[in-house]
């Protein structure tokens, strides 16, 4: 599931670990576990003449900007406030214009498009396609925008939205890695959010978490320490993943899709990037069982859950053991089975497909989860 030099996080009893790892497995970086962080926002519902104004708290009355915020249309599509702004700076789908006070507006085309958009995900479409053919939708009839009754026509009209040149820039692997290297873990965690925001989960892992991880452990092997930056480093990212994959208001699948690592097996940083990506690109609710996973203890949470699709990572060969896959419960309707990991051996059960990187694992989950 990892780009090369393949890099994934150990877990023991006091945290997360990383390793950086080679064409084949072995030992590396040991970066300890973070802490999650919990982003809120307080939305409120305004009804004037009629007409329903939802807009994020703190933001200026609804008889001054019309429209709709970014915490309303969360709440009325199903659909988490950092997807939306991930969708608007990926594949401009996105607010109809922006207020004088700087907030996020939008209109009823707005709307419409993502209502759009949304309902071709939730159909198990790939996010840039439905993207493309939500952008094609014409613009509603002019009644039918969301305004003050009282609002002039020069106001009434949806104005394009800025370009998010004021938006934080996104690092390089480079810088951030420096700032790793300096401890600096204010410059880390706003380049791992600015990534994140524009370029999406898969993205940042692939161009700036592998290469990371990859310059950080070199560092490690020429100076023999180091491990304090690693900690720092995975502590930041795993705290940027964890609010990205809470489960979507309105998700795509009926049923969960159930993500956790081999028995014994202490890397797992690749399964929360990897739920974060399909409940931000696919919509998907996902549990994550983390790392050291007892394989009688992951069969009793599919007795319990009843996935769609069960992922199990495996980054050692020591813990890629395919017979206890075979072993685990037939459910009714079935779960499919999807690994991810060089760990594996050559001999999966029949109809078990190894990922071979993070994109694969989303498209192969995604596809198993409707």
């Amino acid at each position: 599931m990892l780009a090369d030099p393949q890099v994934a996080v150990e877990e023991d009893d006091d945290g997360v670990r990383a390793t950086a790892l080679g064409d084949r497995p072995g030992a590396g970086c040991n970066p300890r576990g973070a802490r999650s962080e919990r982003m809120s926002q307080s939305v409120t519902d305004r009804t004037a003449n009629g007409d329903t104004c939802m807009e994020e708290t703190g933001s200026a009355p609804a008889a001054e900007e019309p429209g709709y915020g970014i915490g309303a249309v969360s709440r009325r599509l199903g659909v988490p406030a950092p997807t939306l702004r991930t969708w608007n700076l990926r594949y401009g789908i996105g607010p109809s214009r922006r207020s004088p006070g700087g907030h996020r507006r939008y209109g009823a085309a707005a709307l419409a498009r993502l209502e759009e958009m949304t309902r071709l995900v939730h159909a198990g479409g790939p996010p840039a396609d439905a993207a493309r053919r939500a952008l094609r939708l014409p613009a509603p009839p002019a009644t039918s925008r969301v305004e003050r009754p009282d609002s002039s026509p020069a106001s009434q009209a949806e104005e394009p939205a800025r370009p998010p040149s004021d938006e934080a820039p996104v690092p390089s692997a480079a810088m951030l890695a420096r700032a790793a290297l300096a401890l600096d873990g204010r410059t880390v965690t706003a380049g791992l959010a600015a990534s994140l925001a524009r370029l999406g989960v898969v993205a940042t892992w692939e161009r700036l978490v592998v290469p990371t991880f990859g310059t950080i452990c070199r560092r490690q092997a020429e100076t023999g320490g180091g491990i304090d930056v690693e900690h720092l480093f995975s502590e930041r990212l795993l705290a940027a993943l964890h609010p990205l994959a809470a489960r979507p208001a309105r998700p795509a699948n009926d049923r969960p899709v159930l993500l956790a690592c081999a028995e014994e097996e202490q890397h797992s940083l690749p399964v929360h990037a990897l739920a974060a990506a399909l409940a931000t690109d696919r919509l998907l609710d996902t549990r994550v069982l983390g790392a050291r996973t007892p394989y009688p203890a992951l069969a009793d949470a599919m007795r319990r859950l009843g996935p769609a699709v069960v992922f199990v990572w495996s980054q050692l060969a020591a813990t890629g053991d395919p017979a206890p896959l075979a072993a685990l419960p037939a459910l009714r309707p079935p779960a499919a089975v999807v690994v991810g990991g060089p760990g594996w051996g050559p001999e999966l059960p029949p109809r078990v497909p190894r990922a071979a990187s993070l994109q694969e694992a989303v498209t192969l989950v995604a596809a198993r989860a409707h």
